[in-house]
């Protein structure tokens, strides 16, 4: 682990453009350096928010995904590129993020992410990033955090949009206080109606962005806000939300 007050030249040199920050500073490079963060995927919205976790400094990155590079990945998912066509994504993403940062301590999980494994992956970890692109893994995020207390940001997308909001336990509405139920069968998806590769750019950037402002403690994380981007008008639009007492999840039934 990082010893505080403990920052190499190269360190230094590496992360000035932190470090010069208001409300980062050498101390809040070390709180990076001291963090861990899991990502749940590897693909459109893992890819950014990984490179810039990364880059920003975070000491200890999780990455679980038990999917296989495809060539319709590529035009969203730059972690990965026509080399690593079939190769596991969390190996070839692995592969990306030391070669960005060598000092980075990096933990592969190639495995689908599922209920079994969920809380003993999630307590491991300060905050996690829900960079799936299906409603059951994102149910058991959110009950798996609700249970642990511990932080974490959603992020959606489908052709020219894309949403995010993050979840504080305890603190304000959870993933199924907004979305109680799964979309219907024959709700459109990405697979069917396409996905602007920019959309997951931007927002798992955002997400990157949560995890960061949460570990140095400074700013206003998106709690209660759903932050909506539209790629097609170029603008960012808010949604407050609250708790929902009876959510299932996190409510006095729950």
């Amino acid at each position: 682990m990082q010893e505080r007050g403990n920052l190499t030249e190269e360190q230094r040199q590496r992360y000035q453009r932190n470090i010069l920050l208001a409300g980062v500073g050498p101390e809040g490079q070390e709180k990076l350096l001291r963090s861990s963060v899991l990502l749940v995927g590897t693909g459109g919205l893992g890819s950014p928010a990984a490179f810039y976790l990364a880059a920003a400094g975070v000491g200890r990155i999780g990455l679980i995904d038990g999917d296989t590079v495809s060539l319709s990945n590529l035009q969203r998912q730059i972690l990965h590129t026509t080399a690593d066509l079939g190769r596991a994504k969390v190996i070839s993403a692995g592969e990306k993020l030391k070669a960005l940062n060598p000092e980075l301590r990096l933990e592969t999980y190639q495995e689908v992410f599922n209920e079994s494994v969920a809380e003993g992956l999630i307590k491991k970890y300060d905050f996690v990033i829900d960079c799936t692109d299906n409603f059951p893994s994102r149910f058991i995020i959110n009950r798996a955090c609700v249970r642990l207390k511990k932080p974490f940001v959603y992020g959606g997308v489908l052709a020219w949009a894309g949403q995010t909001f993050t979840v504080m336990p305890g603190e304000g509405p959870c993933f199924e206080c907004i979305f109680r139920e799964a979309p219907s069968a024959d709700a459109p998806t990405t697979s069917e109606v396409g996905v602007l590769g920019a959309v997951p750019g931007v927002i798992g950037t955002i997400q990157a962005a949560e995890a960061i402002r949460f570990i140095l403690g400074i700013g206003e994380l998106l709690v209660g806000r759903i932050l909506t981007y539209d790629a097609l008008s170029a603008s960012f639009y808010e949604v407050t939300v609250s708790r929902d007492g009876n959510c299932p999840a996190c409510g006095q039934r729950g």
